[in-house]
């Protein structure tokens, strides 16, 4: 709850490596959430040149790698963490506070990881094998061709907005499914290493400048069988990786992506709300007789709705996120219901934290669109985050009203 103090962050980030195997137990999450914190400094130090260079420098890159923080969604047998929805959440969010670019690529990465992880067997050793590092970046949209060949498919598309491109070394790609007619009969998500893709730099934009998220291109590349997946069947919960013990790869697949990409915007609210108190005690309160900001009841009102909200988004998250984990864990599929609900959820908290920070902006005044001022970066990357379209928030509700009232039209299968 951004409320609630939260214990103090270490005071250096970590100087050497967090090592792990399937051996040895994985971080707890407060462990992992306090790594996230320790780098906050850093962060701060490189979001200027993160937001100018519109990609994550290499030593953040670099710090978060050593932090272990991009393995928090990928197999224990590759040393990764196998962490939960609610880690992913909760360590996305302390990097964002630091830097909303930082924190969105971790999420999409870790998310993306997630996804790897789904394939076969075979596909896993490909990308975390040799190099258990290996990050994943990716886009879902089936803007490509496709056409069967002895084992497997060759695909030619683009996909715009891959987060964490620049920093990444394999793929996870939307491809039509055709029939022998050419006819589409499906949709695939494919793996396809980065090294057989070309980078166009497209990504010019008012937020989350930061995030490298650029156009893929592939040309006549070819898909092995064993790195092709049916995304309904993944929906369905109809995926071909071994579960594992934890119970992170048993993760109902719609609702997690919904809700995965929430961590980061949970961050910029609680940075948004700290910054704003932090100033209102010395910034004055212009044409009135209050010596500051502080003083104004209007003031305090303000930044007590604003706090409410940020809060209220923290409860449906982690709602959402309890939901996802519990029945992972358990080994059960979420109903219909739920599923609908964990969209809502996502998109009435991402709803409630931009009016937070239209509100957090209003009390710091016009000096929140100063360049110089760390507040209207963070109006910025909320603003372009929350409009990604698994979080939208009126397509959220649609689909958890139409569940309520028994309507079966569905709008989408992402549910």
């Amino acid at each position: 709850m951004t409320t609630t103090p939260s214990r103090p962050a270490p005071s250096a980030g970590p100087a050497a490596p967090f090592s792990a195997s399937a051996s040895s137990p994985a971080p707890a999450r407060e462990e992992l959430v306090a790594r996230a914190q320790a780098l906050q400094p850093l962060l701060r130090e490189h979001a200027a040149r993160i937001e100018a260079d519109r990609r994550v420098t290499d030593e953040v890159i670099d710090a978060l790698t050593r932090a272990g923080l991009f393995k928090l969604t990928v197999p224990r047998r590759f040393g990764g963490y196998e962490s939960d929805v609610r880690t992913l959440i909760d360590v996305t969010a302390a990097l964002a506070e630091g830097d909303g670019s930082t924190g969105w690529v971790a999420a999409v990465i870790n998310t993306c990881n997630w996804l790897a992880a789904l394939f076969p067997e075979q596909a896993q050793e490909e990308v975390f094998g040799d190099d258990p590092e290996a990050r994943v970046t990716g886009v879902f949209s089936p803007t490509a061709t496709s056409r069967r060949v002895e084992g497997g498919w060759r695909m030619t598309g683009r996909w715009y907005y891959n987060s964490g491109s620049s920093h990444s070394s394999w793929a996870v790609l939307g491809m039509p499914i055709t029939d022998e007619n050419g006819e589409v009969a499906d949709q695939a998500m494919v793996l396809a290493p980065c090294s057989e893709l070309s980078l166009e730099d497209t990504w010019f934009v008012a937020g989350m400048r930061g995030t490298a998220s650029n156009c893929l291109i592939a040309e006549d590349v070819f898909v092995p069988e064993h790195r092709v997946m049916s995304v309904p069947g993944a929906i369905e919960g109809d995926v071909p990786a071994d579960h594992g013990p934890s119970g992170l790869f048993r993760t109902a697949f719609a609702p997690l992506l919904a809700v995965g990409l929430a961590g980061p915007q949970l961050g910029l609210g609680r940075a948004a709300l700290k910054l704003v108190t932090e100033k209102a005690a010395t910034k004055p309160m212009s044409y009135t007789y209050y010596e500051t900001q502080a003083d104004s009841v209007g003031v305090q009102i303000q930044v007590a709705e604003a706090a409410m909200k940020i809060d209220t988004a923290h409860l449906h998250v982690h709602r959402a996120a309890t939901d996802l984990d519990t029945a992972a864990a358990r080994g059960v599929d979420l109903d219909l219901l739920t599923r609908a609900r964990v969209r809502a959820d996502t998109g009435h908290a991402i709803e409630n934290l931009l009016s937070a920070l239209s509100t957090l902006a209003d009390v710091h005044g016009a000096g929140t669109f100063a360049d110089a001022n760390t507040l209207q970066r963070i109006w910025r990357d909320a603003s372009v985050a929350g409009r990604h379209a698994a979080s939208r928030p009126a397509v959220g509700m649609e689909i958890y009203g139409k569940v309520l009232l028994g309507v079966e039209e569905r709008i989408t299968p992402y549910v």
